[in-house]
């Protein structure tokens, strides 16, 4: 079954077909739920999170020592030591003119104390607290709402949280935080051709790399897809379980199978199940890329070549992915200079391989790598972006600043 004779968008360019992933994203925005704040790294606000306290919410020491007056303070001075205070519980200690109290950080400051003197600084003989210098008001003293004010909007909705903001979250008292739901994600590789890793060889057959690689890559998105076994090239077997697949997950993955040769089912088999939202991509590698609708599932028929899965994956799932979240923030280009020259002859958007470093002068540089084939995966593995060549036969010398996406 070949592509079927359909009307629908095909080969269109880079950004045309960018543009319909985004709008189908933002059509098909996922809902909000409530997820314990220790379980929301990867995941995207759908609520402002506003602090409801201060952080400190109470002047505290920021040393182990001895809370005092700075006033008091002085070369060769002795305090009288009336007790202490460690983190936790006030204990309702005051200190007044000659006193300190000994504390620890984090401890609240008494009623009384303007200053804190590190412990290793002072001498102790019994009841008396022998002092080296005079201490400014505020020394060593942290202060309630110095970091935090109650009232402030600390993360915005559309935000990818990392593991230090869901603990700021934490530290004003948020137990839960209203996300995104993450997207159910089913991956499928399809080919007559492959065999479980671990599996022997036979003559015209290869290891499914694929999978492992899109599984790793929603992985790392912070989802939990779900590897279907590879699809054999039968139609019949295609159509029974991507139905399925369709009606249970939010999207579908699938590897090879969306060319036009003899044995690339998927595009006939989505336009008569579903609908297909564009066929084919002028870019280098993956331009079989196919996107539709399956069910209650968008689905992404991504090319056979691993480099075409990357490379479509990263510039096209990717997105969907999160723009189903509502990700507003995590998609910014990045940018670097070219360590050596570039070039090619075509007018398809190009993504080549390369590693990035920082140069000794501090200026983030990208290394091609020599090979550009869309089968060679070592040269993926030994890179770790890719690089965006833009539309059009053009050369770009050593220094060029271009458009990197890391993997």
């Amino acid at each position: 079954m070949n592509a079927p004779s359909t009307d629908f968008p095909t080969r269109l360019t880079f950004a045309q077909a960018q543009a319909i992933v985004h709008a189908v994203a933002a059509e098909q925005r996922l809902p909000a739920v409530n997820v314990p704040v220790a379980r929301a790294v990867h995941a995207v606000l759908a609520q402002d999170v506003v602090a409801g306290i201060d952080l400190p919410s109470f002047d505290n020491s920021a040393m182990d020592g001895f809370a005092l007056r700075a006033a008091d303070a002085g070369a060769g001075v002795a305090l009288h030591l009336i007790g202490e205070q460690f983190a936790g519980p006030t204990r309702g200690l005051h200190v007044g003119a000659g006193e300190c109290l000994r504390i620890t950080t984090g401890a609240p400051l008494p009623a009384g104390a303007d200053a804190v003197e590190l412990k290793e600084n002072v001498r102790v003989e019994g009841d008396r607290v022998h002092l080296p210098s005079a201490l400014a008001v505020g020394r060593n003293v942290r202060r309630a709402g110095e970091d935090v004010r109650a009232g402030d909007v600390l993360l915005r909705a559309g935000m990818r949280l990392h593991a230090a903001q869901a603990s700021l979250a934490a530290a004003v008292g948020k137990a839960e935080l209203a996300v995104a739901q993450r997207p159910a994600v089913a991956v499928f590789t399809t080919g007559d051709e492959l065999r479980e890793p671990g599996q022997p060889l036979a003559p015209g057959t290869i290891h499914d790399s694929n999978r492992s690689l899109l599984t790793n890559l929603l992985v790392a998105e912070g989802l939990d897809p779900v590897a279907w076994p590879i699809l054999p090239d039968d139609p019949a077997r295609m159509r029974s379980v991507l139905r399925d697949a369709g009606d249970a997950f939010d999207v579908v993955l699938t590897c090879g199978g969306v060319s036009a040769g003899e044995k690339d089912h998927l595009t006939g088999i989505l336009a008569e199940l579903g609908r297909i939202h564009f066929w084919k991509v002028r870019m280098r590698p993956g331009m079989p890329l196919l996107f539709g609708r399956l069910g209650r599932a968008q689905m992404f028929g991504l090319p056979g070549n691993p480099v075409a899965v990357l490379a479509t994956f990263l510039m096209f799932a990717r997105p969907l992915l999160r723009g189903l979240q509502g990700d507003t923030t995590s998609l910014a280009p990045m940018h670097a200079q070219l360590a050596t020259p570039l070039s090619k002859t075509h007018d398809r958007r190009e993504f080549q391989r390369g590693k990035l470093a920082f140069g000794n002068d501090g200026v983030l540089r990208v290394h091609p790598h020599p090979a550009t084939g869309s089968h060679r995966l070592r040269a993926a593995a030994d890179s770790d972006c890719l690089i965006v060549l833009p539309e059009g036969a053009l050369d770009w010398p050593a220094g060029q600043v271009v458009e990197v996406v890391r993997y």
